[in-house]
C-alpha cells in the first residue's frame, strides 16, 4: 500500500529528461491557422516527445477541444477513453478525439517514449475517423521507420524557428506526411522497399506496361500464379477496385496525359489504348472522369493558356 501511495504521489504531466515541447500560442491559431486555406484543414496546436517517460500520467475528466494522438516507440503505458482501457506497446499509436473524457500514463516499470500531437482543423475529424476505423478491431503495430521519426524532427525543428506563415504551411503540410505514414503503412517509402513478393504490384506494373493491349482476368491471375478468384479477391482488398476496373483507370490516366500533351485524335487514342471502338472509350473516359475526352482536353486547355 506504502509503495502504491509513493508512485501515486510521483505522477507527473511532463519533465521528462530529455523532453521536447512546444505548444503554440492561441493567438498564432485565431489569427493565422484556423483561416489560412491551408493550414485550417488540419494544424497543430502542441507537439511533444518524452522519452521513458516514468510516472507519466494525465486525466482529463472532460476532454480538450483539440484530438491526441500518441505514438509510442519504446516501453509501454495505457490509454484510457471513456472507461475503456487500450494497453499501447512500442511502434504502436492510438487518437483520443477532441471533448472526449480519458487519461492516459506510462507503466512504471516500462515506461513508454512517445511522441505526440494535439491537433484540430475542418477536416480533422474525418482524419480521426479514418485511424479509429483502422484501430477498431485491433492496435496496429508500425514496423519502426527512421524517416517517420525524422518527419517529427522536421515539424519540431522547424517550429523552434518560429511562426512565420511559410513557415506554419510547411509545418502542417509536413504533418500530414506524419499522419499519413501512420494511416498508410504500406504505401509509406514504398520505393524503398522491395517489391519481388507483392503478387498486386506486380500485376499492376504489368497494367501499365501493357496499357496499350486487352488483358483478361485469366491473364492478370495467370501471371501471379493465382487462381481468378483467390487473385480478384486480393486485388480489391488491397486497392478497393477489381483487376479490369483498375486496369481500366490506368487507360484513362495514360488518355489524360493523350489529351494533354498532344494532338491526338480521340480515335487514334483508344486504339493506342487497346480499346476498338471509340465510342466505348468515351464512354469509359466519362464514367471515370466526369466529362468527355474533348471537353476534359477543352477545359484543360484553356485552363494552361491562361
Amino acid at each position: 500500500m506504502k509503495k502504491r501511495e509513493q508512485s501515486a504521489g510521483l505522477k507527473k504531466r511532463e519533465g521528462f529528461e530529455g523532453q521536447k515541447l512546444i505548444v503554440l500560442p492561441k493567438k498564432i491559431a485565431s489569427d493565422f491557422l484556423t483561416r489560412d486555406p491551408v493550414t485550417r484543414q488540419v494544424y497543430i496546436t502542441d507537439i511533444g516527445y518524452y522519452p521513458k517517460a516514468r510516472f507519466h500520467h494525465v486525466e482529463r475528466t472532460h476532454g480538450v477541444n483539440q484530438h491526441i494522438l500518441i505514438y509510442c516507440v519504446e516501453g509501454s503505458g495505457w490509454v484510457e477513453i471513456n472507461h475503456t482501457r487500450t494497453t499501447i506497446l512500442p511502434s504502436q499509436f492510438i487518437v483520443i478525439p477532441a471533448t472526449m473524457a480519458h487519461k492516459y500514463g506510462s507503466h512504471e516499470n516500462d515506461p513508454w517514449t512517445i511522441y505526440w500531437f494535439h491537433f484540430r482543423g475542418e477536416i480533422s475529424g474525418h482524419i480521426v475517423d479514418l485511424i479509429q476505423a483502422k484501430t477498431k478491431k485491433v492496435q496496429p503495430s508500425l514496423g519502426y521507420n527512421e524517416n517517420r521519426i525524422k518527419l517529427f524532427e522536421e515539424i519540431y525543428t522547424n517550429l523552434e524557428m518560429g511562426y512565420s506563415m511559410d513557415n506554419l504551411r510547411y509545418i502542417n503540410m509536413t504533418f500530414y506526411h506524419f499522419l499519413s505514414s501512420l494511416l498508410y503503412e504500406d504505401k509509406f517509402n514504398y520505393a524503398d522497399r522491395k517489391k519481388e513478393n507483392d503478387l498486386v504490384t506486380s500485376s499492376i506494373e504489368l497494367m501499365q506496361k501493357k496499357t496499350g493491349t486487352v488483358l483478361t482476368l485469366a491473364e492478370l491471375s495467370a501471371f501471379v500464379n493465382l487462381s481468378v478468384s483467390h487473385y480478384s479477391a486480393l486485388f480489391r482488398a488491397k486497392t478497393g477496385y477489381s483487376p479490369i476496373e483498375y486496369f481500366n483507370h490506368l487507360k484513362v490516366q495514360k488518355a489524360c496525359q493523350y489529351l494533354l500533351f498532344s494532338d491526338m485524335p480521340v480515335k487514334e487514342m483508344a486504339s493506342l489504348l487497346g480499346v476498338d471502338d471509340p465510342y466505348y472509350f468515351s464512354r469509359m473516359f466519362s464514367r471515370l472522369m466526369g466529362t468527355s475526352p474533348t471537353q476534359y482536353r477543352k477545359r484543360n486547355t484553356a485552363k494552361n493558356s491562361r
